[in-house]
């Protein structure tokens, strides 16, 4: 993702930026979706953010959540797809500050979060 919030394509074959991308890969079925950019993604952005905040997004394997972690110390769970701003998270606080990464093992029932500044990794187990 760029700096412009956009999705950019690159072939590593071929060593060159693919403008088509977007159309080109629309199906493409990803091994990881950890992208804050995406239809699949969109919201979650609280309205009136500019997405700045969000540091990580992580899709669980499975396909039933998405992660995040943002700048106030909190661990957000949505329900995937997050298409619009009508779906809210299940937040989770544990670090001081900016959560920079959000995985989960194989199976979702075992969640990590890393922060930021308190240099620490949180294990959350899935009820």
């Amino acid at each position: 993702m760029s700096g412009s919030h956009e999705k950019l394509y690159h072939s590593v074959e071929e060593k060159h930026f693919v403008s088509s991308g977007l159309n080109d890969f629309k199906d493409t079925e990803w091994a990881t979706q950890t992208m804050r950019a995406g239809w699949d993604t969109q919201g979650i952005y609280p309205s009136g953010e500019d997405g700045t905040h969000i540091n990580g997004v992580w899709k669980t394997q499975d396909g039933s959540m998405v992660l995040t972690g943002d700048d106030f110390g909190l661990f957000n769970v949505y329900n995937y797809p997050v298409c619009d701003n009508t779906h809210e998270a299940r937040s989770y606080c544990g670090h001081s500050e900016h959560v920079v990464r959000t995985v989960s093992n194989k199976d979702a029932s075992r969640v990590y979060s890393v922060g930021g500044n308190d240099k620490t990794i949180i294990q959350w187990k899935r009820k």
